[in-house]
């Protein structure tokens, strides 16, 4: 089967998901590859048109074992028809649980032919100099092993004579998917001593959750609680305060520190 081009589709507030997917993207060595970043607050609004043709690369963090709602509606608007798909998690070294198996449901729903999944290891957005969770990655090794499954994926289609009739593809998870148990009405504060209002927090913020006023104002209900902002501050202004985040990160810490490597599903 030939694949002329490719569009790779990623949510990824503080970048590890796109280094995974471009990762992946350079073993499959396609000469025409698409960007689609459903990262900003805009995004939602975008037309992504029907794939059709094209290889679909889609990926997404894992926050608590499950899709983040906002990439879930963002993904909603996507329209396959019978294409091909790849599809890929990215967690924080705890564990994936029903992710993969919630973006595989997806990409079906939404008309897609998932032909291959991987589940990747990035830093946890909680992740601190005090609290590390899996820092610096993806890393090297990990990012090799991203490119030798877009090389497995790449074989994969052009041994394929069509996708019609093939079985589903099998990935871990169960249904219904688990329930839903993020802390909520919590965000990260701006430390007014230190912030240069400089304006980086609202501006990589993925639900426009932050104003500028006479403070840095954020909306607790809308946070997803990315950390994309603690990330960008280069004044080191934000800061994840919460005692309930403290207790997490500190948890994550001392019992996710094995390390642990991407699995892949071909």
């Amino acid at each position: 089967m030939d694949i002329p081009s490719a569009k790779l589709i990623y949510f990824s507030p503080t970048h590890t998901t796109k280094r995974v997917v471009e990762g992946i993207a350079r073993g499959l060595r396609i000469d025409a590859m698409e960007h689609a970043d459903l990262t900003q607050p805009d995004a939602s609004s975008y037309n992504l048109g029907e794939i059709h043709d094209a290889l679909a690369v889609i990926a997404s963090p894992v926050y608590g074992g499950r899709l983040p709602l906002d990439v879930v509606s963002r993904l909603q608007r996507l329209k396959g028809r019978d294409a091909p798909a790849v599809i890929v998690v990215v967690y924080g070294n705890r564990a994936y649980e029903d992710a993969l198996l919630e973006l595989r449901d997806l990409a079906l729903a939404a008309g897609f032919q998932p032909v291959a999944a991987g589940a990747f290891i990035g830093e946890h957005s909680y992740s601190s100099g005090a609290m590390p969770i899996a820092v610096g990655r993806p890393d090297a090794e990990d990012l090799r092993k991203a490119e030798d499954f877009g090389t497995l994926v790449r074989t994969k289609l052009r041994d394929m004579r069509a996708l019609g009739g093939m079985a589903p593809l099998q990935v871990p998870g169960n249904f219904p998917y688990l329930e839903r148990r993020l802390l909520t009405n919590i965000a990260p504060v701006s430390q007014d001593t230190l912030c240069e209002r400089c304006e980086q927090c609202a501006a990589v913020c993925p639900v426009a959750a932050i104003t500028f006023l006479d403070t840095v104002v954020t909306d607790n209900a809308l946070c997803i609680r990315c950390c994309a902002c603690v990330r960008a501050c280069p004044a080191g202004a934000r800061v994840m305060d919460d005692p309930r985040i403290a207790q997490m990160a500190q948890w994550l810490n001392t019992n996710c520190a094995q390390r642990k490597e991407p699995e892949t599903y071909v």
